[in-house]
């Protein structure tokens, strides 16, 4: 357990968020349809999805822990550690690496100072990671900065893209 998780629990699922929770599952024919909706709630309150998180979610979903760790490790649109305020997917498949998606990386470390894949910077603003294929074959590179899609990115751009985004 990591140390910001063995501070007390406070659960997600009151007030307005048990509201919005409980508005979703009138959508869905079972409260197992409702599952990704739900971990979508979890992470936009606390900003990732903790074991505990997965634990409460089960609970009120009638689901087990087991169950909904699978889901979360399956979709790699769910974060199970704390990331940075922006969140950057750089597609780094065959298509776009040929285009320069490593040399995309490179500078979108550089110049948010996450220093490394996966890392978040020192000032907590951002974490770039690797993604494979974000369906933009014809546009390389593609970058997704938190739930906003950005189209042929190169090297140059990126200094214009972290001051968007600051």
């Amino acid at each position: 357990m990591s140390a910001v998780e063995t501070q007390e629990y406070a659960p997600v699922f009151t007030g307005k968020t048990l509201e919005r929770l409980q508005e979703i599952l009138t959508r869905y024919p079972t409260k197992q349809a409702a599952l990704l909706p739900a971990l979508w709630l979890v992470q936009g309150e606390r900003g990732w999805i903790s074991d505990r998180n997965m634990v409460e979610v089960g609970e009120v979903l009638g689901l087990t822990p087991a169950y909904v760790k699978g889901v979360v490790t399956f979709y790699t649109m769910y974060h199970q550690h704390p990331v940075g305020a922006n969140f950057v997917q750089v597609c780094t498949t065959s298509p776009c690496n040929i285009c320069g998606a490593e040399d995309v990386v490179k500078a979108l470390l550089a110049h948010t100072g996450a220093k490394e894949l996966g890392a978040t910077s020192p000032d907590g603003q951002w974490t770039v990671i690797e993604v494979e294929c974000l369906g933009a074959c014809g546009f390389a590179t593609p970058v997704l900065v938190n739930d906003d899609f950005v189209e042929s990115v190169t090297p140059e751009r990126v200094p214009e893209l972290v001051r968007k985004y600051k």
